[in-house]
């Protein structure tokens, strides 16, 4: 439960799974849980809720092994800060586009030396960790993950990789496709020729890519283009679909006469 393990596998260079908290419920979270993810997002930047909303979910997530990553609103330091003392072991940082904001969110999510987060792990007292050897070690387990989602990102991303303490850079198609000039077509050659030039201008580097995508083929190959840390859709589109397409078989053909 704690440390969890998710940065230390990263760092020895395995591919990490995740997938979407298709809505802030112990139930719903217990669900996807048992699929057994890596990590599971829970999304507090373009969901109606607020870390508030996930309550004792991110301590349920560690305490069966899986890691929980929180998307912040914005790169604020008391939405980094709560999300972290609510129990994530990840948080992810939106619209960052410049090595100023870079680090800006790695000194909101670290304690001092590295940082300027304040020090009370809340989530220790729900799941009976040692409060004080939570503190001591959270460095070495807190995982900061940044998003590239703009053209000025990805001008920016030699700089960006400089600045210490980042350990995902995390390409957001939909956003980039936006400043890309062909919004919503994130199949564009302009986002394309981007997601597949990222991870070679990180190689030099120990930051892992990640990004999100539904289509298994599509994240295959984005995995032999370098991606290492994917989230793999969201359990609640995917088994709508599947209830879409078994509706539409039953209606056109109710008894299986065909």
């Amino acid at each position: 439960m704690y440390p969890n393990d998710l940065k230390a596998r990263l760092r020895s260079g395995e591919i990490l799974l995740g997938t979407s908290l298709s809505a802030p419920t112990p139930h719903v979270a217990g669900l996807i849980i048992a699929t057994g993810p890596d990590f599971i997002w829970a999304d507090t930047e373009h969901m109606p809720h607020a870390t508030e909303a996930l309550d004792s979910i991110l301590v349920l997530a560690r305490m069966r092994g899986v890691a929980p990553m929180v998307r912040v609103a914005w790169n604020d330091p008391a939405l980094i800060k709560k999300a972290y003392d609510a129990g994530a072991v990840a948080v992810m940082v939106p619209q960052v586009d410049t090595a100023e904001e870079a680090a800006a969110a790695v000194e909101a999510a670290r304690y001092a030396p590295e940082g300027r987060r304040g020090l009370s792990p809340m989530w220790t007292q729900i799941a009976g960790a040692d409060w004080n050897e939570v503190i001591k070690t959270a460095n070495e387990e807190t995982l900061v993950v940044l998003q590239l989602e703009s053209q000025r990102a990805y001008d920016n991303l030699d700089e960006i990789k400089r600045v210490p303490g980042i350990d995902v850079i995390f390409v957001g198609p939909l956003d980039l496709s936006a400043t890309v000039g062909t919004i919503t077509d994130t199949g564009s050659q302009q986002v394309q020729q981007i997601m597949r030039d990222v991870p070679q201008q990180l190689a030099d580097t120990e930051i892992a890519v990640g990004t999100t995508l539904t289509d298994v083929s599509e994240i295959q190959e984005k995995i032999r283009w370098g991606y290492r840390f994917l989230n793999v859709g969201n359990a609640l589109r995917y088994g709508v679909q599947v209830l879409d397409d078994h509706l539409a078989t039953l209606r056109a053909d109710p008894r299986g006469d065909q």
